[in-house]
């Protein structure tokens, strides 16, 4: 009797590794949202892996929240998007295999929708981050298209109610705001040369350059106007590409403060030099 129950007691622990090891993000515990004050700076210098949690207050991270892409990488100064693919008995690599096959090839690419937000909120605010793409993955996804690319987002109070400032594989800078689960384009402006297309020209931008954007959005009398910026080639020179007024297109302006994050669509990407400072 004894030893059946000291058997059922290994048995138990054995269990309780392999959970362990298939889910190393259960190990640790979240922390409460930082006291973030404006000017906020953050360089990527402590080397770790941020991974996903599914809502706000799971976060690991007291500065930041992974929404989607499975971990964000931090190390040698950068941060990482999952860089090629992940190992097929990857515990993320499962469980987007389950929840998300078409997006992420059959889970191996969960980067392919990678988004990240911060914990604190902002209103009238400057948000500036550089990107350089490392490579594009060239999923059979239906969403992977032409509006894909590198992305800004503000005042976000939900996933259906916010802004987007967006340097697209396109080429074209646009400002979009997504109102009640609706996408409405303000404004939309060709800025880098060439024809998309989705086999033979998916990606009119840069590779293995930094591509700094920068949107300011600020409160008028009535109306929200968003500005995007671009400074390609880390020379800190920011040009305007593009600007909107939103007056109430598709539904009443987002006046209220929410968090500001980015987003990038089926590619490999380092991040460097993040920056919020309110106007």
């Amino acid at each position: 009797m004894v030893i059946n129950i000291y058997l059922k007691k290994i048995f138990y622990f054995a269990i309780i590794l392999i959970i362990l090891s298939v889910d190393k993000s259960i190990s640790v515990e979240a922390n409460p949202p930082a006291n973030v004050t404006s000017p906020f700076f953050y360089n990527f210098n402590s080397n770790g892996v941020l991974y996903e949690t599914g809502n706000e207050r799971d976060s690991t991270s007291p500065y930041f929240w992974l929404n989607s892409g499975a971990k964000l990488i931090i190390e040698g100064g950068n941060g990482k998007t999952i860089q090629n693919e992940l190992l097929s008995n990857d515990s993320w690599r499962l469980n987007y295999l389950r929840s998300n096959p078409i997006d992420t090839d059959n889970g191996f690419h969960p980067q392919n929708i990678f988004r990240l937000f911060t914990r604190s909120n902002w209103l009238n605010f400057q948000q500036t981050l550089y990107f350089k793409i490392i490579k594009d993955q060239l999923s059979l996804s239906p969403n992977r298209q032409g509006h894909n690319g590198l992305i800004l987002m503000s005042r976000y109070q939900n996933s259906n109610n916010l802004y987007y400032s967006t340097l697209r594989v396109d080429g074209y800078a646009v400002i979009k705001k997504k109102i009640n689960g609706v996408y409405y384009t303000l404004v939309s402006k060709k800025v880098f040369p060439g024809t998309y297309d989705r086999i033979l020209n998916p990606n009119l931008l840069p590779k293995d350059t930094w591509l700094g954007l920068r949107s300011e959005i600020k409160n008028n009398n009535g109306s929200v106007t968003i500005k995007l910026y671009l400074d390609n080639g880390m020379t800190n020179n920011f040009v305007l590409l593009t600007q909107a007024t939103d007056t109430g297109i598709g539904g009443s302006p987002i006046f209220n403060q929410g968090f500001a994050g980015i987003r990038t669509d089926f590619m490999d990407v380092y991040f460097e030099n993040y920056k919020l400072v309110n106007i």
